[in-house]
C-alpha cells in the first residue's frame, strides 16, 4: 500500500530569515552550504530494508554555516535541536516520504528533499477464525451451506449441484476440503460444496487470510469471496461482492480478483489477473485487506491489486456494510468454462480462514 506524499516547505518556514543578498562584504555571513541528510532506519536490515515496524527513524543534518535547523515532514513542521532528531513515522504499510530540511543562519537559508521509504507495521487483533483441527462436518456454528443449482438464482449458468454431504465438505487431517466430483446427482452431473458464514460470522472492514491448495481439472472454477450481507433485502450487485481469489482450471498458473458494484459487474472492469505457480500441489496465502477507502488483494503477502475508487457513492462503493465469507468449487459456468469429459474428482483443501481488525 504504497503512498508518495510529496511536501512542500511552508512560506512561514523559509521566511523567517531573509537571505542575504548578493552584494554583501566578504566578512559578512553567508547562507549555509553542503546541506546533507542521513537516517538511520531503527531495526533496519537485510531482510527489513525499511525498518522493523516501529517506524521509528533517527536522522542527522548537517551544513556550513550553520546555526540551527528546521525540518517538514508529513505536512509537520519541526525545530531541531542540535543537528539531530528521531521521528516516528505512523501509516502503516510500507510508504514513501519526501522530507524537506532546512538550514539557517542570520544571512538566510537553505533546503533540501530527501526521499525516505519507512515501514510500519499495523496492530491486527485476530477475530475469527477456522483452523479446521476437528474431523467430520465442517463447524456448524462457522458455517452453512448453500444447495441446489444456479436456479435458486446464485449460479453462473454452472453444472453442478451444491450439497451438505461429507461427500463433498469434510474436514480430515487438519484441513477442510470441499470436493468436486463427477457424478449423477438430482438432475445435475456433478456435486460440489459451497460453504458461507452468513448469518453466523459478518464483519465489516478487516483483513482476511485464506491459506488453501486450489483443485485441478478442466473445468473446474473454485473460489474464495465475500458478499453483502444485505443480499437478501437489496439484491446482487447492490450488495457488493468481493473476489479475493477464483482460479480457472482450464486457464493454470493464474489466478484473478474482482470488485462487483452496480457501476462494475458482470464482466466487471474492477478485476486483475496474476500469475502463481503449484496452486494446485502446494499451499498458498490469498489475502485482502478491506478498510474504509480501499480494498487491497494479496498473493503470499505480496499485493498484486488495489481498488479505490476516486468517487465513492452506493454505485462504485456499497463495502461498507458486513459482509459474509464464501468458499465453493462450482464446475463450468460462465468463467469455468469447458469441463473436460475425462473429470472425476478433484479437491480444494482449506489449511485455515483468519479475520483480523
Amino acid at each position: 500500500m504504497k503512498q508518495r506524499i510529496f511536501l512542500i516547505l511552508t512560506a512561514a518556514l523559509l521566511s523567517l530569515v531573509s537571505c542575504s543578498s548578493s552584494d554583501n562584504d566578504n566578512d559578512e555571513p553567508v547562507v549555509p552550504t553542503e546541506l546533507s541528510i542521513t537516517s538511520v532506519k531503527v531495526g533496519a536490515d537485510g531482510n527489513n530494508p525499511n525498518g522493523d515496524g516501529s517506524g521509528v527513524v533517527n536522522f542527522t543534518i548537517t551544513a556550513t554555516n550553520a546555526d540551527y535547523f528546521r525540518a517538514l515532514i508529513n505536512n509537520e513542521a519541526l525545530d531541531i535541536t542540535g543537528n539531530t532528531f528521531s521521528y516516528t513515522f505512523t501509516q502503516g504499510g510500507t510508504n514513501d516520504y519526501e522530507i524537506l530540511v532546512a538550514a539557517y543562519n542570520s544571512a538566510g537559508n537553505t533546503s533540501i528533499t530527501y526521499p525516505i521509504t519507512v515501514y510500519v507495521e499495523t496492530e491486527l487483533n485476530l477475530i475469527w477464525q477456522d483452523e479446521f483441527d476437528t474431523n467430520g462436518s465442517p463447524n456448524a456454528s462457522n458455517w452453512g451451506y448453500n444447495i441446489g443449482t444456479g436456479d435458486n438464482g446464485w449460479g453462473n449458468n454452472e453444472s453442478q449441484y451444491y450439497t451438505d454431504r461429507l461427500d463433498n465438505a469434510i474436514v480430515e487431517d487438519g484441513v477442510l476440503k470441499l470436493v468436486a466430483k463427477k457424478e449423477d446427482f438430482q438432475g445435475a452431473e456433478y456435486t460440489s460444496a459451497r460453504l458461507i458464514t452468513s448469518g453466523k460470522f459478518e464483519f465489516t472492514y478487516g483483513r482476511v487470510d485464506v491459506r488453501a491448495k486450489l483443485p485441478a481439472g478442466g473445468g473446474v472454477w473454485p473460489a474464495i469471496w465475500m458478499l453483502g450481507a444485505n443480499f437478501g433485502t437489496v439484491g446482487w450487485p447492490a450488495c457488493g461482492e468481493i473476489d479475493m481469489m477464483e482460479y480457472v482450471g482450464n486457464n493454470p498458473g493464474q489466478i484473478s480478483s474482482a470488485l462487483h458494484t452496480p457501476s462494475s459487474s458482470g464482466a466487471t472492469i474492477n478485476h486483475h489477473v496474476t500469475s502463481i505457480s503449484n496452486e494446485t500441489t502446494e499451499f498458498h496465502l490469498y489475502s485482502a485487506v478491506w478498510t474504509e477507502d480501499s480494498i487491497t488483494f494479496m498473493l503470499d503477502d505480496v499485493e498484486y491489486y488495489t481498488y479505490n475508487p476516486s468517487v465513492k457513492n452506493d454505485d462504485t462503493w456499497p463495502f461498507y456494510n458486513n459482509q459474509f465469507l464464501i468458499l465453493n468449487i462450482a464446475m463450468g459456468g460462465n468463467l469455468g468454462g469447458t469441463i473436460d469429459p475425462n473429470f472425476d474428482v478433484s479437491t480444494m483443501e482449506v489449511d485455515y480462514v483468519r479475520v483480523y481488525q
